[in-house]
């Protein structure tokens, strides 16, 4: 599933392509994905200039002046900017076209397993921040928010083990599994071990460790994960560097232990049992 560096990456590919640029048409090709289409999407958007995209977790925001298109990429998705006339391929649901000084281009989404999902939030609706996805989210990863000090101190009543907390996403949003095991290893600690049990210096060296993982996963254009693409049709390469995730029987980079597997919460996390106490 992307996660937030493969979502941020995507955000920024798109942004110099559709922002300040006017939405021509709206194209969709089935009901729905994971939801409903908003109805009548096209005569809402059609006429109208979006003026910026933002991110919020793995949510990528297309703000308007009466309002913010949600897009989730789900478990498979992604977007591409092409030019028109392009036929669709199975599986390209929706189309955002939108005019500016480069001509035409579309945004078109692209969800083989259709758990993505495209709604509208209205203005008139109340905050961005209360819409039904997002009020729950936890703080951002990369803003200035998010320390060591907002882990310590609201994981003191959680006896979750902290790979399990960190991918709940009600304390920190976005930092999925890859970049949760790659974090607790840089920080040196185990996945096993209960939140609340976890200092505060070692909260510090995790909220750094997360803070540098995550950007440089944006850098080197996010993980190459079994479908996602970025906008331009590249793959990210940030999995060249992992130290755990996949890893499993693999000689440690850092003590040469066989990296570990386990599963926890039905999903798969890699760790040195030496590294990381």
């Amino acid at each position: 599933m992307p996660e937030l560096p493969e979502v941020e990456v995507t955000r920024r590919g798109v942004a110099p392509h559709i922002e300040d640029r006017v939405v021509e048409q709206v194209v969709c090709r089935r009901d729905g994905l994971r939801w409903p289409f908003p109805p009548g999407l096209d005569a809402l958007l059609a006429g109208r200039r979006v003026l910026s995209t933002g991110r919020r977790g793995k949510y990528l925001l297309i703000h308007f002046e009466h309002g913010t298109l949600i897009v989730h990429l789900g478990m498979s998705g992604h977007l591409r900017v092409l030019p028109p006339g392009i036929e669709p391929r199975k599986h390209d649901h929706f189309d955002l076209v939108v005019n500016g000084p480069a001509g035409v281009q579309v945004l078109r989404l692209h969800d083989p397993r259709r758990f993505g999902a495209v709604l509208w939030h209205a203005n008139e609706d109340g905050a961005l921040e209360e819409h039904l996805l997002l009020r729950g989210l936890g703080v951002e990863p990369l803003g200035e928010h998010f320390n060591g000090a907002l882990l310590h101190h609201l994981t003191r009543r959680r006896s979750a083990p902290i790979k399990q907390v960190l991918l709940a996403g009600d304390i920190v949003v976005g930092v999925g599994n890859i970049y949760a095991c790659e974090s607790l290893f840089r920080a040196g600690i185990s996945p096993r071990t209960a939140a609340s049990r976890i200092s505060r210096a070692r909260y510090d060296r995790l909220a750094e460790a997360i803070r540098d993982i995550l950007a440089a996963a944006i850098v080197q254009g996010g993980s190459t994960l079994r479908d996602f693409i970025a906008v331009n049709g590249q793959s990210g390469y940030f999995q060249q560097t992992y130290f755990v995730y996949d890893r499993a029987g693999v000689p440690c980079r850092q003590c040469d232990a066989p990296v570990r597997q386990i599963k926890q919460g039905q999903r798969s996390t890699f760790y040195c049992a030496q590294c990381q106490r």
